[in-house]
């Protein structure tokens, strides 16, 4: 029994250590940006203070029992804490790096302690080479464990304020059995099974306490009251209600407006579908909002619309919430819509055989690798094998002004990848000046057909000067995005890092 204690205390504190590693350079990533120098900064602050930690231990030579438990409590105390003090210290922009690299290392020199403490103490039961093939397979089987468990199950379900304190808690009852384990080297058992308990009385506080922590991060997204907030399997959907209507977040960037998105989908929609010699088959890549889908059923003709978009959760919101059907104008629930929950790369190359008379590109922009590799060559190409020489494709872009290289690397993009491609641009006050990429695979340039009724902003006689860039956001050289190096990322990161600060 005491065995399996000791495996199961190594299982929890290695869980825990990769918890509060995984959780800080999430929280980091959204808060500040820049999502690949801020995993990379925060996993090597953290695996080097660890290091520091372990180096400390040597001069630790009495009470390994206790100094282990008053350890395994202030990493309790200290990774449980972490994400909350991050979020509340968004409210602080000139504080919120200090912060979080803090609790990083921090919270990493004591993770780093908790383990040659241990092993010290076991060595008097076991011998060396058992002892550390036992705790190291057992620390290795936890790094997959909090892998999993962080994104399966505690992320969706609980979110990263409270994920943070249940692990916490975790780390607190790990300490209750190195109590119960070294209970013969320990002369304050009460005491240090008081702390324990007192520990996890406040980091139970903290979790009844966190929708307050996380209302207060989501109000940082806007001045506005927020009326909505949700995570799903895969992001963070807060909305927000103001004196000019709805404003949709995912991950604390703004998605729409509703006192201005009629611009920008249908500046992204039209082109493509009064172009279209066919309009039969619509596929809409991304937009689980509904509002690209409703401009698309404007037409007619449309006979059927396929929807992929990867996160169940917003389609789920975009179909029941009143305030986003009364937008959408019921889109989602047209028996012409089939919606697909899937990543589009995989779901383009596995469904290599279906073939579509327009395609509407609406994804988030390339702000980290994730969606950076659907503005890739390799995600063009898949796309292509969908497409007949007459199929009228659009890409949402990003901003020609604010991110211009990043723009025209989209456009050299989808020229490398074998489409021809027109470029084009529409003001959206909420985002500013934004661009769109037509594309198609054979020749010419179609005109533009008769436009649906109803119409707020995009006509026939606006489309040429949608056509024309200023000085300012005319084409300049870019890179070619490819797969392998996603300079789409760095440079989008780079461009608008410069803009919003």
């Amino acid at each position: 029994m005491g065995s399996l204690l000791l495996h199961l205390t190594v299982l929890i504190v290695s869980t825990c250590g990769l918890v509060f590693e995984l959780l800080a350079g999430a929280a980091g990533s959204a808060l500040l940006g820049d999502t690949t120098l801020r995993f990379a900064v925060v996993v090597g602050l953290h695996l080097s203070a660890m290091g520091v930690g372990a180096w400390l231990t040597r001069y630790v030579d009495a009470a390994l029992a206790r100094r282990l438990v008053h350890t395994q409590l202030a990493v309790a105390l200290v990774g449980g804490a972490s994400v909350p003090l991050i979020y509340l210290a968004a409210s602080r922009p000139a504080w919120l790096a200090v912060v979080l690299y803090g609790l990083v290392v921090v919270d990493g020199a004591l993770i780093g302690a908790e383990v040659p403490l241990l092993l010290r103490l076991l060595r008097r039961r076991a011998r060396l080479g058992e002892l550390l093939a036992g705790v190291m397979s057992v620390e290795y089987a936890g790094a997959l464990v909090a892998s999993l468990l962080v994104t399966l199950v505690f992320l969706p379900r609980l979110g990263a304020v409270r994920t943070s304190l249940l692990f916490g808690a975790l780390n607190a009852a790990s300490a209750l059995v190195a109590v119960r384990v070294f209970a013969s080297e320990l002369d304050d058992r009460r005491a240090l099974t008081a702390r324990a308990l007192a520990v996890l009385a406040a980091l139970g506080l903290g979790a009844a306490l966190s929708s307050r922590v996380t209302r207060a991060a989501d109000l940082e997204v806007s001045t506005d009251p927020v009326i909505f907030a949700q995570q799903t399997d895969y992001q963070r959907v807060v909305v927000t209600r103001g004196h000019g209507g709805i404003n949709l977040f995912l991950d604390g960037n703004l998605q729409f407006a509703s006192s201005d998105e009629y611009r920008y989908h249908e500046a992204l929609v039209h082109p493509a579908m009064a172009s279209a010699r066919r309009r039969a088959r619509v596929l809409v890549l991304g937009g689980g909002d509904g509002l690209a889908v409703r401009e698309v059923l404007r037409y007619p003709d449309v006979e059927r619309v396929t929807l992929v978009d990867l996160d169940p959760g917003m389609t789920a919101l975009a179909r029941r919430a009143p305030w986003l059907r009364a937008l959408n104008a019921s889109s989602l629930w047209s028996p012409k819509v089939r919606i697909i929950h899937d990543d589009a790369m995989v779901w383009l190359e596995r469904d290599a055989g279906a073939r579509f008379d327009v395609v509407i590109v609406d994804f988030p922009d390339p702000n980290n690798y994730s969606l950076g590799k659907l503005f890739t060559t390799r995600f063009y190409r898949l796309l292509g094998r969908h497409l007949d020489d007459d199929t009228e494709v659009v890409v949402q872009a990003t901003s020609p002004l604010a991110a211009r290289r990043s723009y025209w690397s989209v456009v050299a993009t989808i020229e490398a990848s074998g489409l021809r491609a027109r470029a084009y641009h529409a003001f959206v006050p909420s985002f500013g000046e934004w661009g769109y990429v037509l594309a198609r695979r054979g020749p010419g340039v179609p005109p533009l057909g008769a436009l649906p009724p109803g119409l707020r902003y995009f006509t026939a006689e606006g489309w040429a000067p949608m056509q024309r860039f200023a000085p300012d956001i005319s084409r300049v050289p870019a890179e070619v995005n490819r797969l392998n190096n996603q300079v789409l990322v760095r440079t989008y990161e780079e461009e608008w890092h410069r803009w919003t600060h």
